[in-house]
């Protein structure tokens, strides 16, 4: 398995023509900014980080995908890999659709949906569900569960506040068919900042099936919480 510079040298042409892309939409506001080199080592080089993780063969999701940050960057950097890029915005949806044609991209898919009305009809049926800078550790792994096939994994991005939402859960993860999660350190940006930052992946084998409570009706993950039943804070 090649390593996040090794893909980087591999692929760069194709990341930044995707982060210029990126930078151009004016359709959707997809990232926090538009300059094409910031969204190239912040973001694009953000990804490529988790590109390692990803299962040898089958099909991989990236849910609340946005402007395509993780599942573009997987797409060019994993040929021989299916993804299915999932967000509930139409106007996200169109702009993926451009970017995947202007890069030439033939193993992408753009699905406009909810994840929880996906998994009604995908369930459990890929590799690898994850998402980047969408929820509390908790609510993704409501989201991504019914998404990810039996013996597969979740993965979720997370900031300095990752650990503290793990512990929130303790060691219900079973609820959702999980194993505890593993969590991985990384700084993308260490060649290019003073600064490292406190961030890492987190990572669940799914090893039993997800019951059929899940998924709940959209919205109830954010409400309730699966582990306390209770309102979060």
């Amino acid at each position: 398995m090649l390593s996040a510079n090794e893909l980087e040298k591999r692929w760069e042409s194709s990341l930044r023509r995707y982060a210029e892309l990126l930078a151009s939409c004016s359709a959707a506001r997809l990232t926090g900014t538009r300059d094409a080199g910031e969204l190239y080592a912040v973001h694009v080089r953000d990804c490529l980080c988790s590109v390692p993780l990803l299962p040898a063969l089958g099909s991989v999701i990236d849910v609340g995908s946005g402007g395509g940050l993780p599942g573009l960057v997987w797409a060019i950097c994993r040929p021989d890999l299916s993804v299915t890029l999932l967000d509930s915005a139409r106007k996200k949806c169109r702009a993926l659709e451009e970017f995947r044609d202007a890069l030439g991209l033939v193993n992408v898919s753009v699905v406009w949906a909810r994840c929880e009305e996906y998994a009604l009809t995908a369930r459990e049926s890929h590799a690898l569900a994850a998402a980047r800078a969408l929820a509390h550790a908790g609510v993704l792994a409501e989201y991504l569960s019914p998404l990810t096939a039996l013996g597969g994994r979740l993965l979720a991005f997370k900031g300095p506040k990752g650990s503290a939402e793990l512990a929130q859960v303790g060691n219900q993860w079973g609820k959702l068919g999980l194993s505890r999660p593993h969590i991985l350190s990384y700084d993308p940006l260490a060649e290019d900042a003073p600064e490292s930052r406190d961030y890492s992946f987190v990572v669940w084998e799914k090893n039993a099936p997800c019951p059929s409570l899940y998924p709940r009706k959209s919205g109830a993950a954010l409400s309730k919480n699966w582990w306390h039943n209770q309102l979060l804070g």
